[in-house]
Parts: structure tokens; sequence; C-alpha cells
């Protein structure tokens, strides 16, 4: 036992680590899998990275206490296992100090948005790098001094600062969040907040034991062996409770696996709960649709608007549409319901108005600009400006080839078949809604003899009847 307490390799030692490698894949599991099941786009910005930076620290984290602790056996000392390499560096700036950090700035993120309804008036990548600069000193300066000895442990008067800055981060964060907290979260962000700051200040109590232990009677072996299995499994728990999806990406958040009675939402809209925001319905409302009215007004109409939708993206230009109908949700939300609102707008921003984000309408850097620097998320007059750009293109680039298309065709079919089915139910009484009421595109014989986009987006020769 002595020898495996100092050398490592002890069957505790592969157990512990067992658990370690189970719970980095299942943190995996869980970043990957809502993207892989539910094919949704990888976010662009903070809101995917740093998710991702969290998952480097979490992964920096375990292999800095495996290797620093000895938890292999190797037959030679490598040069890549100094203990200021693992022990210092990585375990601090790079791991424990960097996860913190990335919830910190989370949390930074939440309070500007929610609390002061604005943007953040730093950047993230810059706030993270501020907060991280006392774990770069501290590295630093250890390192500068070397007290570590050849077990990498370091003495009592060492532990007792390095411990001190672990928990004066997780001191932070618990001011962050009592700053947020009267916010009424929709996505359980307050709820994984106050659990990360419970395990990782549960972490840092075993953390303090357990080198206290070592120190202190370092002779015994069972001591020494038993205390850095405590020390791994901890940290294993630590990187799964403290990751969280809803403070970055709230969506994601609900198609998490885990909840096994959870709803499935594709849209923020329904997510929040606008009314009126799901799949358009046969029975709703019907109304003629006369090319020549204003475009702006045809576009409230939802099912012109869906057929619009389908035409600009076989044109590989729905960025507008989509924007036009998500400002629709949007503005559904009452105005005495801030909360909702911010988190529509929040979501709208990331997708559509922030630079490369995943469908980035085109519009002038003005504009963009006045979304950006706003000073209220919540406000009725947030999107107007950008709607009214977006309209007159359009009105310039889609709505002429939409009249020619298809889709307007397959509108109008749907539109008077419908139309003929409500008279006469109203006529006889009957009710003739099981008839076909729309043509699909898989039965559309027309279909397979014309390329939809071609016919859709540069075709002017068909006239309508």
């Amino acid at each position: 036992m002595a020898a495996c307490a100092s050398k490592g390799g002890c069957p505790s030692d592969y157990v512990a680590l067992s658990i370690a490698v189970v719970s980095m894949i299942s943190l995996l599991l869980k970043v990957t899998l809502p993207y892989l099941i539910h094919k949704i786009p990888r976010p662009k910005g903070s809101s995917f990275w740093l998710v991702a930076i969290q998952v480097i620290a979490s992964f920096n984290l375990l292999l800095s206490i495996v290797i620093a602790l000895n938890f292999l056996k190797f037959r030679k000392r490598h040069w890549w296992r100094s203990c200021y390499l693992w022990a210092v560096w990585i375990e601090g700036p790079l791991g424990f100090g960097l996860l913190l950090s990335c919830r910190i700035t989370q949390i930074f993120q939440l309070y500007y948005i929610f609390v002061k309804r604005r943007l953040p008036p730093i950047r993230s990548y810059i706030f993270l790098s501020l907060i991280l600069l006392p774990w770069i000193a501290s590295a630093a300066f250890i390192h500068i001094r070397k007290p570590l000895n050849y077990r990498c442990h370091m003495g009592t008067v060492w532990i007792i600062p390095v411990m001190g800055l672990h928990a004066l981060y997780v001191v932070s964060l618990i001011a962050f969040t009592g700053a947020v907290r009267h916010v009424e979260f929709r996505f359980h962000e307050l709820k994984d907040l106050w659990r990360g700051i419970l395990v990782s200040a549960a972490s840092i109590g075993i953390w303090v034991a357990a080198y206290v232990m070592n120190e202190v009677r370092e002779d015994i072996s069972w001591l020494e062996i038993a205390s850095r299995f405590l020390l791994l499994v901890m940290t294993s728990v630590l990187v799964l409770a403290f990751f969280s999806f809803s403070i970055s990406q709230p969506l994601i958040s609900l198609m998490s696996l885990r909840k096994k009675d959870h709803k499935e939402y594709k849209t923020m809209s329904q997510a929040l709960g606008i009314h009126d925001s799901g799949i358009l319905l046969q029975r709703e409302p019907i109304s003629i649709i006369d090319p020549n009215e204003p475009l702006d007004k045809l576009l409230l109409n939802r099912r012109f608007r869906q057929s619009f939708m389908e035409f600009a993206d076989s044109c590989l230009a729905g960025e507008s549409v989509h924007f036009y109908d998500e400002v629709q949700q949007f503005d559904k939300i009452p105005i005495q319901d801030p909360v909702r609102r911010i988190y529509m707008a929040r979501h709208i921003i990331e997708k559509y108005i922030a630079a490369g984000a995943p469908m980035e309408v085109n519009i002038s850097h003005r504009i963009r600009q006045e979304i950006l620097s706003t000073n209220d998320l919540s406000h009725t007059n947030l999107f107007k400006n950008t709607l009214g750009e977006l309209m007159q293109l359009m009105k310039l680039n889609l709505a002429k080839d939409y009249w020619s298309s298809i889709y307007f065709m397959k509108l109008k079919d749907e539109v008077s078949m419908r139309t003929v089915d409500h008279e006469l139910e109203h006529a006889s009484g009957w009710n003739f809604s099981p008839r076909l009421s729309s043509v699909h595109c898989s039965d559309d014989p027309f279909q397979h003899e014309h390329s939809p986009r071609y016919s859709a987006c540069h075709s002017h020769d068909s006239k309508l009847q």
C-alpha cells in the first residue's frame, strides 16, 4: 500500500479514475446530444464558446488532479509531469479558475440583460480575461517561489491563501446570484446557479480537508489514498453538477434528455408560451389573398406568411421572413411582462442581429447598432426600424418572384378549396373538412417536373390565370 500511495496505481485510484471518465463522457453527451438529436444549428458568439470553455476547463480540472496526485503509475519521472504544470497552471487558471470565471461571466450577462435590460457594455471574452487575471498572477507567483514538494503538496502556509482564492470566486458567484435572485426566470437559471454554488463550495471544503490531512499525516498511506480518491470523485460530481445550458442557451436546456415528460419546443415563442405561436391549424379563418395589397399587410396573414417563408427559404433568402415572424411573436407579449419580452428580444438578437449570427439579416450598420446599444430590451419599438428596412428588401427581391412561383399557386388553390368547403359546410350543415385542402410537395405531380427552387426564384414566364 505504501508503494502505490506514493507512486500511484492503487485499486481505488482506478475506481476513482473510472468515475472521472464516466463523468466526462456524460458531460460530453449532455453538450452534444441536443444538437445531434434535434438538429439544432451551432450557435455563435458567447452563448456557444462560454459553454465550450466550461467543458474544456472541466476536463483540465479532472486531468490535473489525476496527474498531480499520482493516480496513474509511471515507471519514469517525465518532464511533462511537472507539479507546477498540472497542480498550479492546469488546475488553477485553466481548470477550477476558468470554470468559475465562465460562470461569473454568464451571471454578469444575466444581470445586465434582465436587471439593467440592456446588453453588457463589455464583450464576454474581455470580461472573462479580466476576472481570470488573479488566477494567472497567483499561478505565476507560486511557480516563481516553488513551494511544492515532490508529491505536489504545499505547506499549510500556502494552502490557506490558495484555497482563499478559490473561496473568493465562490463568494463572487453568491454576490452576483443575489443580484438576480428577484428575476422570474423561465428556464431554471436561478436553480442552476445555486446548485453550482453549492457543489463548488462543497468541493472546496473537501479539497481543504484532503490537503490538510495529507500535509499533517503524510506518513499514513491509507489516508493519502483515501483523500485523493475523495478528491477526484468530488471533482467528478462538480463538473457534472456545475454544467448548465439554461444560462447561455435556454431553449436547448428544454431539450435535455433527462426530462422525461417535457413538451417538445422547437421555437423560443413556444417555449415562452406565446399564444398562437405553434403550427398553422387547418381550421384557422380563411381570407382571400390579393396580390395588389401591400406586402406588410399580407404578411399579417399567417397562411400567406408561411407560404412566403417557404418560398424565401427555397431561394436561400428566408432570414428576413423568419425575422419578421419572430418579431410578430415578440409583439404579442404584453408590455407588463418584461422578462418574457427580454427572453424573446435576446433570442432574436443572437439569431438575426449580432454579427455572425446564424441567420444574420442584411441591415445597415446604424440600425444594427441601435438595437445592440438599446437601453431597454423590452421596448415596443425595438425592432421597428429593422422591420422597415427588411420590408423594403423583401418587396424588391422576393415579392415579385413570389407571385409567379409554384408556392403562390399552391396557396391560391388551397384557399379556393377551403373556401368552397366552408361555403358548403354553412349551406348544408355538413362538415367537409376531411377533404384534401392543400397540395403537398410529395403529392404534387408538377413537383417532379419542375425544380421548385428554379421555378420559385427565377421564373417569370408562368402567369396566373
